[in-house]
């Protein structure tokens, strides 16, 4: 197991106060912004011929105890009327951002608003994961925390928990897994 998955396991087991044996686990976000590629990742699996996701994907990783149910779905407009969808029973929701893409913060904002404002995810902890690092456009941290602002959610542990951020290195996996806490 790669050092992103050991880093993203003891954050899910942070986050939910326990190593359960069963975790569902949402990811959601804007079209392009890498979802699959940390599924896949997750699974390890070959993540040099990715495509868009038309519905979803699932998969289950098994690792230290923990079995993750892992909900990957589309991020393209047409299908973010149906995420409410996938979200019953949902134990914590990763959503990722382009952190390139600064040009879409402010629609990626508005439906992370969105979702928080879902009775269905009301108590389930909201990792942020600010993916494509490794970009020289990429946005710091405090840009993207002020972009989604995420100083505006005192009711979620999303406020505390900040964002994971994450080199991607092609081929080659993960370079750099930062689980420091971004928050200001």
């Amino acid at each position: 197991m790669g050092e992103a998955q050991k880093g993203l396991l003891s954050v899910i087991e942070k986050l939910k106060g326990s190593a359960e044996q069963e975790v569902r686990i949402v990811l959601l976000g804007l079209d392009n912004a890498g979802k699959t590629t940390l599924l896949k990742s997750l699974a390890s699996e070959d993540v040099n011929t990715i495509t868009p996701t038309q519905g979803f994907n699932i998969k289950s990783v098994a690792s230290h105890g923990m079995k993750l149910n892992v909900w990957d779905i589309g991020g393209q407009r047409k299908i973010r009327p149906f995420w409410k969808k996938y979200l019953d029973n949902t134990d914590l929701l990763i959503y990722v951002i382009d952190s390139a893409d600064k040009k879409r913060f402010e629609e990626t904002g508005l439906e992370l608003s969105e979702l928080i404002d879902e009775e269905n995810l009301k108590g389930v902890p909201v990792l942020i994961f600010a993916n494509k690092q490794d970009l020289a456009t990429a946005s710091p941290a405090s840009e993207i925390a002020e972009g989604l602002n995420l100083h505006t959610y005192r009711d979620r542990e999303v406020a505390d928990s900040g964002l994971l951020s994450c080199v991607w290195g092609g081929s080659s996996g993960w370079h750099e897994l930062d689980l420091q806490q971004h928050s200001e």
